[in-house]
């Protein structure tokens, strides 16, 4: 569910009619509760049963120091964690509207001026261990809310691995289809899943209203100094409850600040709070009820009704973190981290609706293989933290690094707010390394992988430009040569991409050495990636006439945009370029990479590379360019 950009931009700063920004504003509320708060807002399926159990050390028995202790790091960690930095402070920080770790990077490298290494560093780590967490949502909450058939009867046991296979498959499934249809669904189903969760929690806390008394700090402060390692452990555990506070960023170019600030503090928390405590009210008066708090805050006639009313938010809940994951790809693939994929759009209205089939089946056989390989919820979990916590980690840095530099904050105000929170942060990231040993060391390694791959791409594509640069031709001589001695001239326009327009393009040379002949007219076009998230239409094109017969052409794109040459050239033909598509022709040299002895990378870094680039999505595909208009030559080169 993706709103259009003007009634985002007027719903969120109260521009336009009152009317128009009212209606705007509390439809962007409603679909936010549907698309942002999924993932948040299907932790109450495990979070508080996997915490308390952890306080319970290795026998996992049920205190009320435990339960108090567990209940009070839940609320201070939602109203710390999420609401401050969060809610009240990164949703500020957007790029021209758009949030997440790449947008957050891109900000940073605006506020120090340019693309440092430690920014750049910080934004590959978020990115890289955000995808280790995308690939246990999916199955962390589907296999939760399935398990809710074993409290009924144990006969369902056998059913439940199928029955998550079957679901998960059935979802990446669908992907194709785009979210449009289905969104619509979201916010209703997730709007009842909140309420259900309120009213099934109040009405235990009312059995017990001595467990508000969990609200005070004091219980979880003294839980953990006074539980050594075990505390360390339950501190990891709590921070279930605020997975997927991630993505209040990363959707804030979908509903803006105001709506997705507004959800949560009149709906999401105050459901989110009241089903917690409610467990832990049931819990403290039925301890035997840790096996699955969840479920048994219900009658048994609701049982079967909220098992299918759980799927169906797990459900939305994974779908939210899959669609993230091909906008944050699209992201790293326009800042050069990532080599290039097909992208389909899935709306001709909304543009930010995409759907990427190599990120879609990679994911789905993750998941699938952690499914296999933990077979629980609470192993799963156990998984989950850590790459979540170094996410919001590396949130927090780049953050701080915004607030100080480009928003000009004096730096004793800025240590003064922020640090606080990156030392929760950090303590988050030390509780969740004591479960590497679970399962946490598999999302960690999916990271560190990614990181290997973005690193070797960029410094590949570096080292490769370096390279061809040394025998590139300077293009204003190149044109005075042709001057001097033209070749035979054509009709009809040639259009030449390059990545660097102050040398001749490769495809150009080799069109002038093997077919010795120049077009009427040639445009060496370059495509720009600029470090926002879009561009104006009027910043779209930048001519430059370099004689009668050559002209530059550079077009400028978003890191959130895909790449559509036909129409940035429509708008260069409103700007006075007169050119006809039929008579024109795309060159393009499509590069074969070999290995260099002398490559400025190791021997498994060059493979790794070559591997990526002969992966990769052909230019015209990526660029949009039209199919019987392009003309591939082919060009050897080393690495």
């Amino acid at each position: 569910m993706q709103p259009s950009a003007s009634a985002e931009t007027d719903a969120a700063n109260g521009h336009g009619s009152p009317a128009l920004s009212r209606g705007a504003f509390w439809g962007l509320t409603f679909g936010s509760i549907g698309v942002v708060y999924g993932d948040i807002g299907t932790s109450p399926l495990y979070a508080l049963r996997v915490a308390v159990l952890a306080a319970g050390g290795e026998h996992g028995i049920v205190t009320q120091a435990a339960v108090f202790g567990v209940l009070s790091l839940i609320f201070w960690s939602l109203l710390i964690v999420v609401t401050m930095k969060y809610v009240l402070i990164l949703l500020r920080a957007d790029n021209n509207g758009e949030g997440g770790t790449l947008a957050l990077t891109a900000l940073a490298f605006t506020a120090v001026g340019r693309r440092t290494p430690l920014v750049l560093a910080l934004g590959i780590l978020g990115a890289s261990m955000f995808y280790g967490s995308t690939l246990i949502t999916p199955a962390l909450s589907v296999l939760s809310a399935i398990e809710g058939l074993n409290v009924a009867t144990d006969a369902f046991a056998p059913y439940v691995l199928p029955l998550t296979v079957i679901i998960l498959v059935a979802l990446f499934s669908v992907q194709s289809h785009g979210t449009a249809r289905v969104s619509t669904y979201f916010a209703p189903i997730t709007t009842v899943w909140f309420l259900v969760l309120a009213v099934a929690g109040a009405v235990e806390i009312a059995d017990n209203p001595r467990v508000l008394e969990a609200l005070n700090p004091y219980y979880g402060i003294e839980f953990l100094m006074t539980h050594g390692i075990i505390g360390l452990v339950t501190l990891g555990a709590v921070f279930l409850v605020v997975t997927g506070s991630e993505a209040l960023y990363n959707d804030l170019g979908h509903f803006g600040r105001r709506p997705i600030q507004t959800a949560w503090i009149y709906l999401v928390l105050p459901a989110l709070l009241l089903n917690y405590f409610g467990q832990g009210a049931l819990v403290l008066a039925h301890p035997e009820t840790i096996a699955n708090p969840f479920y048994l805050l219900f009658p048994e006639w609701a049982l079967y009704p909220m098992v299918a009313l759980a799927t169906m938010a797990t459900a939305i809940a994974s779908q939210a973190v899959i669609t993230g994951a091909y906008s944050i790809t699209r992201q790293a693939m326009q800042l050069g981290l990532l080599p290039r994929m097909e992208v389909r759009h899935t709306s001709e209205s909304q543009p930010g609706q995409i759907y990427m089939p190599r990120v879609n089946w990679l994911l789905l056989a993750g998941v699938l293989m952690l499914v296999f390989m933990f077979r629980s919820s609470s192993e799963l979990a156990s998984a989950y933290v850590l790459a979540v916590a170094t996410t919001e980690w590396t949130a927090g840095i780049l953050g701080f690094i915004v607030i100080w530099k480009l928003w000009r904050w004096k730096l004793v105000w800025v240590i003064a707010v922020m640090a606080p929170l990156i030392f929760i942060d950090t303590a988050f990231v030390m509780a969740s390394t004591l479960k590497l040993v679970e399962g946490a060391w598999l999302p960690v390694l999916v990271g560190m992988m990614l990181i290997a791959v973005m690193i070797t791409w960029r410094r590949g594509t570096r080292l490769l430009a370096q390279k061809t640069r040394r025998v590139e031709v300077p293009f204003e001589p190149l044109i005075k040569s042709l001057e001097e001695r033209p070749p035979h001239i054509v009709p009809g326009t040639a259009v030449f991409l390059t990545a660097d327009p102050d040398f001749a393009p490769t495809a150009l040379l080799h069109n002038l050495k093997h077919n010795k002949v120049l077009h009427e007219q040639n445009v060496i076009l370059t495509i720009v990636n600029e470090d926002i998230p879009r561009v104006k239409t009027e910043n779209r094109v930048q001519m430059e006439t370099m004689s009668d017969k050559f002209m530059r052409l550079n077009l400028h794109f978003g890191f959130v945009e895909r790449p559509n040459v036909p129409k940035a050239l429509a708008i260069a033909r409103k700007q006075g370029w007169q050119f006809d598509i039929m008579s024109t022709s795309f060159f393009l040299s499509r590069r074969s990479v070999r290995p260099d002895v002398r490559s400025g990378m190791p021997p498994w870094q060059d493979q790794l590379y070559i591997f990526l680039a002969h992966n990769a999505n052909d230019a015209s595909s990526y660029f949009q360019l039209p199919t019987d208009r392009v003309v591939e030559i082919g060009t050897q080169v080393t690495v």
